[in-house]
């Protein structure tokens, strides 16, 4: 059985490290459940991972829509080249930033 980690490393940071993969996505999904739930913006390092396939690149696409209809933000670093690879493949790269919903987010100050 394939193994990875994710750790929470405090205040809505995470780090997952060893296999995202067709062997993994499922659990990993299953454990982001209750440690997410508890933060509105959420920051994933992927630096960690040593292996990874389209269904890791699933997962974060999961992950990004969860964000999107709960309301919370989510970013992804030191994302794995192979996910990379197969999103800008698919087209689907720039999904992976649409859970950064309020990044660089300036409101509108009020007019006088």
């Amino acid at each position: 059985m394939s193994d990875f980690t994710l750790a929470d490393l405090g205040e809505g940071h995470f780090a997952l490290s060893g296999e995202m993969s067709f062997d993994t996505a499922e659990r990993i999904l299953e454990a982001s459940e209750k440690p997410f739930e508890d933060h509105t913006r959420i920051e994933i390092d992927l630096s960690g991972v040593t292996l990874s396939d389209s269904a890791g690149l699933a997962l974060l696409l999961e992950w990004v829509t969860w964000a999107n209809h709960t309301v919370r933000e989510i970013r992804f670093s030191g994302m794995p080249e192979r996910v990379l690879a197969i999103a800008k493949t698919t087209e689907v790269d720039g999904l992976l930033t649409r859970g950064e919903r309020w990044a660089g987010f300036i409101e509108a100050p009020d007019a006088d």
